[in-house]
């Protein structure tokens, strides 16, 4: 016979999913950045929503730990990031998409300029401001995604003048493969950027990421990019990482019980008692960003719960998932224990390796309705 405790939010008096932010641990990522840069500008990139974790806290405990300059995606999140700091420098990646002119001029943005059109348009609302707008000049040097290809940055190279009502605040370009130290891209990359960089000798240059500042100070220039390994990511796989975790993802244990030999769990009966089991039911699914992908019964998922790891049984479905305790002390899980999916213990990479993804897309893809706490100086400082 099957045996149930059951859970309700009511019986816990807390969330059933809970994600952790370390502020402290993301202000000490940024300052080892600092120590790493070769003494090159640390930005802040805090784009989407700063990879999830929260524009406001985040950009906040940033400019505490020393950061000045910001990159956003576009002129919506850097209109809202301009709300919470002022002052702040704000570049805006994905250049001036059509129509975004007015609202990048008016929030004080700058938007990273890929093309001759965009350039033109940029020009058009300096003339409207009666002055001319601050901006970085994108070049592709081998990524073929933003920036100005090879042809139209040679015509603009041979015509700067056409740039004339732009002040060029910052050159750069990005890297493809910094995460492979050795991929012959990277030194490929370096070469043409510098050779696009002798063209403007007083500008700033920035082509670092994260894994982009790890290969030297020769790719560091002036100012770099950072940004998964600020918030805890391995930016470099299979190296020992030098930043700290900073986000855990917890999820409330629902119900415990144990089942038969023979008995089935989940959608598609996929996972089968292979004698007398004991499962913990989790409130988490791929609704909150905890891929379906990390049930498969072939090197599934594991969690942390009661001080020990424990593998998924059965298919992940959109708020629930089930973990075998069968191993475990029988009183080391109960109703109402939060069990870790994220954190010190399970780290993004690995949580990613088993999804057959990256952590940046972990990382970002964890849902609205996780309850976000925000731990560390930086959350005194703010209030």
């Amino acid at each position: 016979m099957t045996k149930i405790t059951s859970l309700r939010s009511s019986d816990i008096g807390g969330p059933d999913a809970l994600l952790t932010v370390d502020l402290d641990a993301l202000a000490a990522n940024f300052a080892r950045y600092q120590n790493l840069a070769h003494g090159a500008e640390v930005a802040g990139v805090v784009k989407a929503n700063a990879y999830g974790l929260g524009l406001a806290p985040v950009a906040r405990a940033m400019v505490a730990a020393g950061c000045r300059t910001f990159f956003v995606t576009d002129a919506a999140e850097g209109t809202a990031l301009r709300a919470i700091l002022p002052e702040a420098i704000i570049y805006l990646t994905n250049g001036l998409p059509p129509g975004a002119g007015p609202a990048a001029r008016m929030a004080a943005l700058r938007p990273c300029l890929g093309s001759l059109a965009e350039l033109e348009t940029w020009s058009r609302e300096g003339e409207i401001a009666g002055r001319a707008l601050p901006a970085a000049l994108h070049f592709d040097t081998g990524m073929n995604r933003l920036g100005f290809d090879a042809q139209e940055a040679a015509h603009l190279l041979a015509h700067l003048d056409e740039a004339k009502g732009i002040e060029i605040a910052l050159i750069m370009s990005h890297l493809a493969c910094a995460d492979e130290p050795e991929h012959p891209l990277n030194k490929a990359q370096l070469a043409r950027f510098r050779g696009i960089a002798a063209s403007f000798p007083e500008t700033p240059k920035s082509l670092a990421n994260s894994a982009g500042v790890l290969l030297g100070a020769d790719y560091c220039f002036d100012l770099v990019r950072p940004g998964y390994a600020i918030y805890g990511g391995a930016p470099v796989e299979g190296r020992p990482s030098p930043v700290a975790p900073v986000v855990t993802a917890q999820a409330r244990v629902l119900q415990v019980r144990e089942v038969e030999p023979g008995d089935a769990a989940g959608y598609g009966a996929t996972w089968q008692a292979e004698g007398p089991r004991r499962l913990a039911t989790l409130s988490m699914g791929y609704a909150d960003g905890y891929y379906r992908a990390l049930g498969s019964n072939a090197g599934a998922a594991r969690v942390f719960v009661g001080r020990h790891f424990a593998p998924l049984a059965g298919r992940v479905s959109m708020d629930l998932l089930m973990v075998d305790i069968t191993s475990l002390p029988a009183d080391a899980v109960r109703r109402g224990d939060l069990a870790e999916l994220i954190g010190p213990h399970v780290t993004l990479e690995e949580v990613a390796a088993r999804a057959g993804t990256i952590g940046y897309e972990v990382l970002t893809s964890l849902g609205d309705r996780y309850i976000r706490h925000y731990t560390g100086m930086a959350v005194a400082a703010e209030s």
